[in-house]
């Protein structure tokens, strides 16, 4: 796994948590007493949001620096591998 990976990987389970965190606090702060919270609403609701922030991760992470330098990267090496294998193939059949 790439360091762009594992970096995008990271920021987004650390915001996801976050996000999980805030919503269980809010939901349970709606509550009149700790007796009245209903804790399967409670979870599902956050359970939710962290879901709904790792789909919004994938859209980018400003945490995550040099994201478009690392993808240009890959595609540059991919288009360098490309080009040895046909000239590879070009030799060959010259040959």
């Amino acid at each position: 796994m790439n360091d762009y990976i594992k970096n995008w990987l990271r920021a987004a389970l650390i915001r996801a948590l976050k996000t999980i965190a805030q919503t269980a606090i809010a939901t349970i702060g709606t509550s009149a007493a700790l007796g009245e919270v209903n804790w399967p609403l409670v979870g599902s609701a956050a359970l939710l949001a962290g879901i709904l922030s790792l789909l919004t991760s994938l859209a980018g992470l400003p945490e995550v620096k040099g994201m478009d330098e690392a993808l240009d990267e890959e595609e540059k090496d991919i288009e360098q591998i490309i080009k040895e294998a046909s000239e590879e193939d070009d030799d060959e059949t010259d040959g």
